[in-house]
């Protein structure tokens, strides 16, 4: 039984502000409500608890109504020093064997693979630490004034949370810890380096992104972090999830706008094979136009009158000009600007109230090109930079009514489209249409919401 216990028990004086940071809003929601999002969306945490500082207990019960956060199960008082919240959790369990994974309420943008490999660690050692490879040269200063060593940096590193332990562990090395009148942590791998010194503490790979909130320049930077924050979709892993999605998507009615080549013609055809009502509109086929209000309505009416009910709503639908803006006709750009941006706007805006009523999913896509704008995609990139913000933004609007949004961001794929404007590629350097309908289908049977998938090439 893994079970993560999240440290809420600060005080936030380092930043100055009425409350503590734990609760401070970044990127639409308090920074304790990212954080409890990645443990209770990963599959192999079965129990969260949150200890406090007990001037927030009524805070953190109305986030878990909010969010219905099923997995919390316990809400514990912090004390005054870190380890006075370590020791609450740790008091509050006494089954030796289960696995505790103590992370920083503050460390929001710690992600499922860091998790995932801390769990897994576990199964071989009984105490497991995160940590970074340090870049800067670390010094050792006498007086705080002058240098008085500098160790090596190749063995230096950064420590992040989660830590986990058996629990017997982290039990005992706190037993002995207390006896000692001497005792000071900053962290509770420490006390089992310590106190345990025949322990072998395994160390995980954490994440550069896997920052903690301390002072006040902290939140610009997470900000923006969030803003290009994603989640790796491996095609190896999604293997093993096909079962799943399949008995998931069956019988769902799904509406795919761009259904009529490329990945969101697969998407089509992998939903009927599972067993899903599908219905493909697309400009060729249907005369279906995402940037015309009335055809994206009418093409919704007509599905929710023969199913009475829509569960998934999908927009594949895109363009790709690849040239300079210079030399691009305004036909070119309006068309490229509609389709892509305007026509994802109006798709969602179609889907609210059916998606309302069947607390469904919209999935949106981007590309990689919207992180960051390049030369020749100057429109292609700008529109999927705002598909991501629109993602993010709708998340947070529909979250109250139960509707998931979310949108993929595939590396190069095969599709008519690609080879339309670069031509014929090596296989083998791209993801075949198949691999990203299967990756989107996979997403449609999450709980996640307002999050970039990025589907990766195998290996």
């Amino acid at each position: 039984m893994n079970i993560a216990i999240i440290l809420a028990g600060g005080s936030g004086t380092r930043l100055g502000g009425d409350i503590p940071k734990q609760f401070y809003k970044i990127a639409g929601k308090m920074v304790i409500e990212h954080t409890l999002d990645v443990f209770q969306n990963h599959n192999d945490i079965h129990e969260i608890v949150v200890v406090s500082n007990p001037d927030f207990i009524h805070e953190v019960e109305n986030i878990s109504v909010k969010n219905q956060y099923t997995k919390l199960k316990k809400i514990l008082n912090g004390g005054v020093e870190r380890y006075h919240s370590s020791l609450a959790a740790i008091a509050s369990y006494d089954n030796d064997n289960i696995n505790l994974l103590f992370h920083d309420a503050v460390r929001p943008l710690v992600n499922e693979r860091i998790i995932s490999d801390v769990i897994a660690a576990l199964n071989n050692y009984n105490a497991v630490d995160v940590a970074i490879k340090t870049t800067d040269t670390i010094i050792q200063t006498s007086n705080n004034k002058f240098i008085a060593g500098i160790p090596e940096r190749e063995r230096l590193r950064s420590g992040q949370t989660p830590q986990g332990f058996k629990l017997g562990t982290i039990k005992r090395a706190y037993e002995i810890a207390l006896k000692d009148p001497l005792f000071k942590t900053t962290d509770d791998c420490g006390v089992v380096y310590k106190y345990l010194p025949n322990e072998q503490i395994f160390v995980v790979n954490g994440e550069i992104f896997n920052v903690k909130l301390t002072y006040k320049e902290d939140i610009f930077l997470i900000d923006k972090l969030f803003q290009l924050k994603s989640i790796v979709i491996q095609q190896d892993n999604l293997l093993s999830e096909e079962n799943h999605i399949k008995t998931t998507i069956s019988k769902k009615v799904i509406v795919v706008f761009g259904g009529s080549y490329g990945i969101g013609a697969e998407i089509v055809r992998l939903s009927k094979d599972y067993g899903a009502h599908v219905y493909s509109f697309s400009r060729s086929s249907t005369l279906t136009d995402v940037s015309q209000v009335e055809t994206v309505k009418k093409a919704l009416a007509k599905v929710h009158s023969i199913e009475g009910r829509i569960d998934c709503v999908v927009n594949s639908a895109g363009v790709l000009h690849k040239e300079p803006l210079y030399h691009m006709k305004y036909e070119e750009i309006v068309d490229g600007i509609n389709v892509n941006y305007l026509g994802a706007i109006i798709v969602a805006k179609e889907s609210f109230d059916y998606l309302k009523e069947s607390k469904g999913n919209l999935l949106l896509f981007t590309s990689s090109s919207y992180t960051k704008g390049r030369a020749m995609y100057s429109l292609y990139s700008s529109s999927k930079a705002a598909i991501v913000n629109l993602t993010q933004a709708l998340s947070e609007e529909w979250f109250n009514f139960g509707i998931k949004i979310n949108c993929i961001n595939p590396e190069r794929t095969a599709t008519p489209m690609r080879i339309r404007n670069f031509g014929i590629e090596p296989a083998d350097s791209l993801l075949s249409s198949h691999e990203v309908a299967l990756a989107s289908l996979y997403v449609l049977t999450t709980t996640l919401t307002g999050d970039v998938l990025d589907v990766k090439i195998r290996g």
